[in-house]
């Protein structure tokens, strides 16, 4: 069974422990050296690569803003996220509009604000961006079947069939527009490194079919994300991924590659995160229940929609390292929505001991958490964020 120093180590975890002692919770505590640990670490695996930092993995201030300082370009997926990056003193060069499902006015907005990258995967909005943000480069996203085996999947709502994307890449150059690449992604929390095997070679068919039949000759693979953060469940090292994933790039791009972008989000932030709740209850639902409810002041709907299905499964440990004995718990939300249980069939091993008013800590919660926030659900505020400085040189 995972221990907490599988994840952090005694003096980082007491760092953690420490900040948070005197705050409210829930609350959601972001450590911003591990952020730029990670990014230093992905530059130096893919040191061929763009990296366009996935903004709505966390959009925080304190993120984008050290992001920027590292020379991070940046993925929008709304006018909202470019209007907060923008004001940040990010140049529009250094950011792309992602999102394939977009009103027109938000195309124009973009494009008046100086983005010239832009996603699609359907013909009536290739024609948008044509009418509404002329001779930019786009670039077409592609679906990827595989992607199904990560613990997030991001298959059907996205992307096209590599025929539909071969014939929108033809439409794009007569339209005006700048065909400049193909995009796909495995999906998010991907731990089978093959699934960028089987896109690479239909991103290698693509290039190749429309050179030789097109005279259209495609510049950069955006590749999306998918890189893990340590959850309950292992992964490969990113070492392990990057070593793979250029071995696939060098076997269909033999002679030089294209320009490689990457959109990491969770593998970037989401180790950073170290979400503080409190047990509010614990209960039995009869007699001889073999284990407990456990609910706690954060849920589904303020922070943790990724355990939706128990998809993402976060280490969640108490304040010390218990050496007693543990039983098992159902996991649950404090709001008045039967859907608001996080852990049921997986049950989660909690101290026998553990009692109302005790803290939970759910680790790697640095991405997909205080975004995914509710407003105002049954009257509950969006759970408050603080960040970790950076360590002084």
């Amino acid at each position: 069974m995972a221990t907490r120093r599988d994840f952090y180590d005694d003096a980082q975890w007491e760092r953690f422990l420490d900040f948070s002692k005197n705050l409210e919770t829930p609350c959601l505590i972001i450590d911003l050296e591990i952020i730029k640990r990670n990014y230093i670490d992905l530059k130096k695996q893919f040191p061929y690569a763009t990296v366009f930092y996935a903004v709505k993995s966390n959009p925080a201030k304190e993120v984008i803003e050290l992001l920027r300082d590292l020379d991070s370009n940046f993925d929008i997926a709304s006018i909202y996220e470019l209007d907060k990056v923008l004001s940040l003193g990010v140049k529009p060069e250094r950011l792309s509009y992602g999102n394939t499902i977009k009103r027109t006015k938000d195309i124009k907005y973009f494009y008046e604000r100086g983005v010239r990258l832009f996603a699609t995967d359907s013909k009536a909005d290739l024609q948008n961006i044509a009418k509404y943000a002329p001779a930019s480069k786009v670039f077409v996203r592609i679906l990827v079947e595989g992607s199904e085996t990560a613990d997030w999947p991001l298959s059907k709502k996205f992307g096209c069939h590599p025929d539909m994307a071969y014939n929108l890449i033809v439409e794009a150059k007569e339209l005006g527009l700048d065909p400049y690449g193909i995009s796909f992604h495995v999906g998010s929390q991907q731990r089978d490194i093959g699934q960028w095997d089987e896109a690479i070679a239909k991103t290698r068919y693509l290039f190749t079919a429309l050179e030789e039949e097109e005279n259209i000759r495609l510049k950069m693979i955006n590749m999306g994300g998918g890189f893990p953060a340590h959850y309950m469940q292992k992964a490969n090292d990113l070492s392990d991924y990057a070593q793979e994933i250029t071995r696939y790039l060098k076997e269909d791009f033999p002679y030089d590659f294209p320009e490689i972008i990457l959109e990491p989000g969770r593998s970037l932030v989401g180790d950073s995160g170290v979400l503080v709740s409190e047990v509010i209850l614990i209960s039995r639902k009869n007699n001889t229940a073999l284990h407990r409810w456990v609910y706690v002041d954060v849920g589904k709907f303020n922070g943790l929609i990724e355990t939706l299905d128990e998809s993402i499964k976060y280490p969640v440990f108490t304040e010390q390292d218990f050496n007693g004995k543990l039983g098992d718990v159902i996991l649950a939300g404090p709001t008045c929505d039967s859907q608001d249980i996080m852990y049921e069939k997986l049950k989660y091993q909690l101290p026998l001991n553990l009692v109302v008013g005790d803290r939970l800590y759910w680790l790697s919660t640095g991405a997909y958490t205080s975004s995914y926030c509710s407003v105002e659900f049954n009257g509950f505020p969006p759970m408050k964020a603080y960040f970790l400085p950076l360590k002084q040189d």
